[in-house]
């Protein structure tokens, strides 16, 4: 069953992040706003990726000194996801 997830993003350039999963596996991951460039590859690369290796690979990669980053934020998404 496919899940659709919105996640508002907190202290990074990236306003939002849009995935798609499908049981444990990440069909999709859409972000609005950040480093064009750098988030289209991240979305490329997680693809097919199941949530728990996603989630082992970003959690606390950092940007700048914020304590976050696009990829952590993503992390955080698929975290919460799981706890619901």
């Amino acid at each position: 069953m496919t899940r659709h997830l919105t996640h508002i993003c907190q202290g990074t350039c990236s306003r939002q992040i849009d995935i798609d999963i499908d049981g444990e596996t990440i069909l999709n991951v859409q972000f609005t706003g950040g480093c064009h460039g750098n988030t289209q590859g991240v979305a490329a690369l997680v693809r097919g990726m199941r949530i728990d290796e996603v989630i082992a690979r970003l959690d606390g990669i950092d940007c700048r000194g914020k304590g976050t980053s696009c990829p952590d934020q993503l992390a955080r998404a698929l975290k919460a996801a799981r706890e619901k």
